[in-house]
Parts: C-alpha cells; structure tokens; sequence
C-alpha cells in the first residue's frame, strides 16, 4: 500500500510540472487541426476513385453531429484537387506536426536525454503525426461513429440477407480489434517519441493505461452522440463541437498521463540498477 502511495505521488509530482500542464492542451488543438487538412485529402481520394461526393457528403450528414458534419463539409465539396489546396493540405499537416514536436521535446525532458537536432526532430515529429493522426481516425470512424456508419453503408442493401449478421459481427469484434491496434500505435509512438532509445518493455504500463482511457471515453463520447443531445441548452448549436473538443482533450490528457506513468517506470527501473550496483 505505501508502495502504491509513493508511486502515486511521485506522477503527481511529475504530472505538476510545467510542461505537462500545457502539454495536453497543445497536442488536442494541433490533433483538431489536422482534421481539416485529412477531410480535404479525404474529398479529393473519393474523386480521384470516382466516389461520388454526394454520397460522401450523405455519409458525413447521417453519422456526424449535424454541427460537426456542416463544418467539416466544406472541406469536402471543395474544387477538387489544385495547387491552393495541396499547398493547404501539406501546410496544414506540417502545422499539425508542432503537436507531435511537443511531445518528443517533452519526453526528451522527462526522461533526462539531450535533444536530437532540429531537423532530426521534425522528421521525427511528422511520422508521430502520421501515427496520430491514423490512430483518431481510426477511433473516430470505428469507435465513435461505427455503428452509423455501418448501418449506412448496410442500408443500400449490397449484402442483402447478411446485413444483421455483419452488424452483430461488427459489434462483437470492434472493441477486441481496437484495444490491440489502439495499444500498439500508442505504444509505438511513446517509444519513438524521446531521442534516446527506450526499450519497449518500459512503455506497456502508459500504453495500457492511455487504452483503456481512450476506449472508455471514446464510449462515453460514441454514446452521448447516440442518445443525448441536451447540451444544447446552454450552447445553442455549438454543443456538439463543444462536446467533441472535450473529448479529444481527455484523449489528449490520457497520452499525456501514459507519457508520465512510462517515465516513472524507466526511473524507477533505472535507479534498481544504480541500487544493485552501490551495493557490490
């Protein structure tokens, strides 16, 4: 029990420290700012494969909050691919990346190691956001929204007759599918993120942690979305966005969080090893 208490405190210790007070904050702004460049090169794939737009468009309306899908819409029915938004895209990605960058610079204090150069880092901090990003799409499309999504897609009768049964499927095997691909991208990008090597064995505990976090809130989120709708009362027609950006921010504070608890693991690993060696 005092073990558990002295470890507790020793996070919180690390949880107060400057860094870690801006740091979710910084990776949740930057993680809502990639959406827009994404949606862009999502419209102009689905014309570059002959999807028509309007049913994209149809998707977006019948599974997205309707505030959420008419912000995000425009970015869809745009004039297609030209060299303005290519520029747009790719200047909105590296922009995004600044959110990646701060949790390599954090990490790398953290855990007492000297930064790698500039460029090296932002290289670095592009690949994280790739990882990133495909881990919230991933939870967006599968976790929050994919039973709607799936119902819409069933909806145009392409499997008939095995439509319930692919429904029913989709509901027993999303969660087990997503806790392995969640735990393992988390994992990955919390042992790339500091530029010295950590071996992977000291980031399970914060991977683990960080999944669960984003399964349960991603629940909550995925079922507010289905069934309540009441916050509108005091935020008009905001509600929806308000509520999403919430939920993204708790995602944010759960990486966070797994970053600490990996730390305090390699620490507390680390001073073992100085133990066991003073007392030879």
């Amino acid at each position: 029990m005092n073990l558990t208490k002295r470890y507790i405190k020793k996070l919180i210790k690390i949880i107060k420290k400057p860094e870690m007070k801006v740091l979710p904050g910084n990776i949740a702004f930057f993680l809502v700012l990639s959406i827009f460049p994404i949606i862009s090169l999502c419209g102009f794939l689905a014309t570059f494969l002959n999807v028509s737009i309007d049913s994209v468009v149809n998707l977006m309306s019948d599974v997205l909050p309707s505030e959420v899908s008419s912000l995000l819409i425009p970015y869809v029915t745009g004039n297609g691919m030209d060299i303005h938004v290519g520029f747009s895209i790719i200047t909105g990605y590296i922009v995004a990346s600044n959110g990646a960058h701060s949790i390599i610079v954090s990490s790398n204090t953290l855990y007492g190691v000297e930064h790698s150069n500039y460029l090296r880092r932002r290289i670095k901090s592009l690949f994280i956001t790739i990882l990133l990003v495909m881990l919230f799409v991933f939870t967006l499309i599968v976790l929050a929204f994919g039973n709607n999504i799936l119902k819409f897609i069933l909806s145009f009768n392409i499997f008939e007759g095995l439509s319930d049964n692919i429904y029913y499927l989709f509901l027993l095997l999303k969660w087990p599918i997503a806790i392995v691909f969640i735990f393992f991208m988390i994992k990955l990008i919390f042992t790339l993120s500091p530029d010295s090597v950590v071996e992977s064995k000291f980031t399970t505990r914060g991977a683990l942690f960080t999944t669960l976090a984003w399964l349960v809130s991603t629940f909550i989120y995925s079922y507010y979305v289905m069934h309540f709708s009441h916050y509108d009362i005091f935020y008009g027609s905001l509600s929806n966005i308000i509520i999403m950006m919430m939920w993204i921010y708790i995602l944010a504070c759960s990486l966070v969080i797994g970053i600490v608890i990996n730390v305090q693991s390699f620490k507390d690993n680390k001073n073992k090893k100085e133990e066991v060696v003073n007392n030879k």
